[in-house]
């Protein structure tokens, strides 16, 4: 089984960055655009032009229309990832989603002035080629619009999922058995959070009526941070004797050339033996053979993740037959909540940039 698995990863056509544009299958912009939103040649120097790279995580796109609507000057379209080359040209801002930013796309966007996310993770942009052509890059921080907040939730859900043993629970019921299986408790569990940031407090303030010790690290820690919620700090250096000291790991790091792949062999062989590992961040954060082979030799005692190394993932990869495996489908920010506050910052964005007003809401990195 492992050999398969080893294959099937070695055969997937993407980086440890987003691969997301070479699993998409083929359509046209016009099953993306929506007639009525194109903007006539003539008046496209009044209006402020939007591009959303699709066609998933529709309601980011959904959302900023129905925030943009008394605005008919800005106007907010989503093109097929496989169409964006053809048609960037025409944009001001595009918000990447899930997409590869590479030179060549960016080298064709002559009138663009900002890259956004549409969140945080900005892994799939080529920030020093925007640079180059003088495009702004942004992302949307997770604080304050609720999207730490569902990510946190999320890591919740993971955990307990995996505690209380779903897919076990669910042939039971199909089984008609009553009383098994026999689950776990956040009560008394060490949780190690990997990359104590926004999200990390969030989750740290959601454990702790859990009954849960929180150990987390942080590259620096601010002077004035709050030490109320985390049991134990540690830095980079720490990562293996943290690791080893908790029954479950949250993965909530940035993806970097820093970071890829930093959960491998090592860092999952330094876990106690039954440990959970539950990952909210980015999937080329976990080494997908290390993860595997530990799963199958039942060193690691589950696996939760709501991202994957390649999206849209396999559903028929060999990871996922596992019963203590469970995934879903990036959508661990994608909340109502989350979503309609993003939805503003993009448009309240877009408007900014209309009226030559300097930006907010947004953080810069170049």
């Amino acid at each position: 089984m492992f050999n398969i698995a080893k294959a099937a990863f070695r055969n997937k056509n993407s980086s440890l960055l987003y691969s997301y544009h070479q699993t998409c299958s083929v359509s046209r912009i016009s099953e993306l655009v929506k007639p009525e939103t194109m903007v006539k040649k003539e008046d496209k120097k009044k209006v402020t032009r939007v591009l959303f790279c699709g066609p998933h995580l529709p309601d980011s796109y959904n959302f900023t229309r129905d925030y943009l609507q008394p605005y008919p000057f800005i106007q907010a379209d989503v093109a097929h990832v496989r169409d964006v080359p053809e048609v960037i040209k025409d944009y001001h801002i595009f918000v990447t989603l899930l997409m590869q930013m590479d030179s060549y796309v960016i080298s064709r966007a002559t009138n663009l002035k900002l890259i956004m996310q549409f969140g945080v993770g900005l892994d799939g942009v080529d920030i020093d080629a925007a640079t180059k052509h003088g495009i702004k890059v942004a992302r949307i921080p997770s604080e304050g619009n609720g999207n730490a907040a569902s990510c946190s939730e999320m890591a919740i859900y993971l955990m307990l999922g995996l505690l209380k043993k779903q897919s076990e629970m669910k042939m039971s019921v199909q089984s008609r058995l009553l009383g098994q299986p026999t689950g776990g408790t956040l009560l008394g569990k060490t949780v190690f959070i990997l990359g104590y940031g926004n999200i990390g407090i969030e989750l740290a303030k959601r454990l702790k009526p859990f009954g849960s010790r929180v150990i987390a690290t942080k590259r620096s820690w601010p002077v004035d941070s709050d030490s109320s919620l985390v049991d134990e700090k540690g830095s980079h250096e720490d990562i293996y004797s943290f690791a080893s000291k908790a029954d479950i790991v949250v993965v909530c790091l940035r993806l970097s050339k820093e970071t890829a792949e930093i959960v491998d062999k090592k860092f999952i062989s330094s876990m106690k033996k039954g440990a959970l590992l539950v990952n909210i961040a980015r999937g080329g954060l976990v080494n997908y053979e290390s993860a595997y082979q530990s799963l199958d030799s039942g060193h690691l005692g589950g696996l939760g993740t709501d991202v994957a190394w390649s999206e849209p993932f396999d559903p028929n990869d060999p990871i996922l037959k596992f019963k203590n495996v469970i995934m879903t489908p990036h959508v661990a920010g994608v909340t109502e909540y989350s979503y309609r506050s993003m939805a503003k910052v993009v448009g309240d964005v877009a408007l900014q940039l209309h009226e030559g007003l300097p930006f907010t809401g947004i953080e810069l990195v170049n």
